[in-house]
């Protein structure tokens, strides 16, 4: 008797239990962060495997509101009233960027041999999907940015808790939210709301990662006029932090030797230059007292938004600060990085265009 499953369903429950094996083993053996670690790590090592793995489509998506509404539940008053006090760090970011671009484009382009498309959105320290998008639309090879974005990530993901355990000597065990049985009923409600209409109030506006920013926006509102006082529950963002793990390894489904010499690799080193560069400005921000030393380098790392608050909350960081400094890099390369391309006409090298 046939399967009454479908291929992708059975995939999907193949991932899932691979990932929930992860969380398991790293629960067991004690090793941090085992929600998020656990199903990257088992993910990752099938999907290099050659397992058919299946990420989780919209569920995923939804699981980066609760990351939305934590981030904005932390923007109060206090916060705004301390903006003014973070615009000499902030002001780095936009030299940040342009510093990561020139080492970066030219790297991807003559080490690695990547067309000029490829080069430069690789090079951008921006969201894995919007960066993409913009390389298919200027003839970029869409797999390699795939993997390299997916590299930085990961290799971001996994370092930057050794650095804040051992470089810092931060514990990783800060509460990450109170247990969903101790925030009132009607507030988890406001949450659930604020999330969906956030969310699909900022896709239908044309917003950039509406995911988390839309979401973001609704409770930083709800916040500052007093009506949300909570984060999300513990729950939840435990929940956000395994489907994130399942969507890193899911990531490596389907690389090949070739991609793996070349994408991977070339992410690998890339990453490494990065951190060099992160610890720079980090070095500036605290010598010049713009920053303590965690936040300074958790405001720095070029990771993605969603993994970056996570660390920010587990590091017990101030998330307003880290996050803010996150937004503004993302915010200028979502917006600046298409009109720079135009401007030294990156699509049209190399026959593209």
């Amino acid at each position: 008797m046939p399967s009454p499953l479908t291929p992708a369903a059975r995939d999907r429950i193949l991932t899932l239990a691979l990932a929930t094996a992860g969380v398991a083993v790293f629960w067991l053996l004690g090793l941090p962060l085992p929600f998020l670690f656990g199903p990257m790590t088992a993910c990752l090592i099938a999907a290099l495997a050659g397992v058919r793995l299946r990420g989780m489509g919209q569920v995923s998506v939804a699981a980066r509101t609760i990351l939305g509404v934590a981030v904005g539940a932390s923007v109060t008053p206090a916060l705004v009233a301390q903006l003014p006090q973070m615009a000499l760090s902030v002001a780095l970011i936009p030299v940040y960027i342009i510093a990561i671009a020139a080492i970066g484009v030219p790297f991807f382009r003559k080490v690695y041999g990547f067309d000029w498309p490829t080069s430069w959105y690789a090079a951008m320290p921006g969201g894995l999907q919007d960066m993409v998008i913009f390389g298919q639309e200027a003839g970029a090879d869409v797999r390699a940015l795939s993997l390299i974005h997916a590299t930085r990530v990961l290799v971001i993901i996994t370092l930057a808790p050794l650095i804040l355990t051992f470089g810092f000597g931060q514990s990783l065990d800060n509460p990450i939210g109170q247990p969903v049985g101790d925030i009132p009923l009607t507030e988890l409600g406001i949450m659930v709301v604020a999330a969906l209409v956030g969310w699909k109030g900022g896709e239908r506006i044309g917003l950039f990662g509406a995911s988390i920013l839309g979401p973001m926006i609704v409770t930083a509102g709800l916040s500052l006029t007093d009506i949300i006082h909570f984060r999300p529950p513990a729950e939840a963002i435990l929940a956000a932090q395994y489907l994130i793990g399942i969507g890193i390894g899911v990531g490596y489904v389907g690389v090949t030797l070739h991609e793996l010499r070349r994408d991977v690799a070339a992410g690998i080193v890339f990453v490494l230059i990065l951190a060099g560069l992160a610890a720079l400005f980090t070095e500036i921000v605290v010598f010049f007292e713009l920053a303590r030393p965690v936040e300074g380098f958790l405001a720095f790392a070029p990771g993605g938004q969603a993994e970056m608050t996570v660390l920010a909350i587990v590091a017990g960081a101030d998330l307003g600060f880290v996050i803010v400094h996150h937004l503004t890099r993302i915010l200028i390369v979502i917006s600046g990085a298409p009109l720079a391309a135009r401007l030294f006409r990156v699509s049209d090298r190399d026959g593209h265009g």
